[in-house]
């Protein structure tokens, strides 16, 4: 046993001694490292949260921008030569006898930041500053904003409010938003979204008129 771990150690020791070195250079040189490339930055629009007095200016402050022409009183019938730039909403007469208003929160949650994805559009931006953006006016305090602007100015009909106590009376699961902004601002964006969605499917007309009543253009071009 000794012998044979004798012989092992020298052969490992042997493997070391003879093994074959590179002869030294003295013009070697190291490697240059490899340049890091120029990167750039692209601005980016930072968002921060404000008072609740502020949030409707804030909000009508990003939405305003140059467009070719002012928008007009009467809506045009067509867009891009189609009777409609929206999604074919299905065909329900009394939708508030088939769904509930959650349902019609659902969509209309979909159809409003639908608007808010057109109207930024333009000018091109990158992704981020487009969500930067669109999340400004589709969160919860700034839906809440609108809705204030259009109870102030009048501006909704006797049927439009009923279809918004409605979705304001909805019965909804605890969310960590709800808890954050107020059950009061939660259910009043919730109520906004089931009058878009209520719109959606029984007015789309009279659906255009409140979102270009609220800020969001109409026109897709930029000048």
């Amino acid at each position: 046993m000794a012998v044979a771990l004798s012989s092992l150690f020298t052969v490992r020791a042997a493997s070391w001694d003879t093994q074959q070195r590179l002869p030294y250079n003295r013009q070697r040189t190291k490697p240059k490292k490899p340049q890091n490339p120029t990167t750039t930055t692209t601005p980016t629009l930072t968002l921060t949260a404000t008072p609740n007095n502020t949030i409707d200016s804030s909000i009508s402050a990003l939405l305003q921008r140059k467009i070719r022409k002012p928008i007009r009183e009467k809506l045009e019938e067509t867009y891009l030569g189609y009777e409609t730039w929206l999604p074919t909403p299905p065909k329900v007469e009394k939708p508030r006898s088939i769904y509930n208003a959650a349902s019609l929160a659902y969509i209309g949650d979909s159809i409003y930041e639908l608007y808010a994805r057109r109207h930024f559009l333009f000018p091109p931006l990158n992704i981020e500053e487009y969500n930067n953006r669109v999340m400004a006016v589709v969160r919860t305090e700034a839906q809440d904003a609108m809705l204030q602007k259009l109870l102030t100015d009048n501006y909704l009909s006797e049927e439009e409010r009923d279809v918004l106590r409605w979705g304001k009376n909805s019965s909804s699961s605890k969310t960590r938003t709800k808890k954050r902004v107020g059950v009061a601002v939660y259910n009043s964006a919730s109520s906004l979204e089931t009058l878009v969605g209520y719109l959606y499917l029984t007015n789309t007309k009279r659906l255009e008129e409140i979102m270009l009543k609220l800020g969001f253009s109409s026109v897709t071009s930029p000048i």
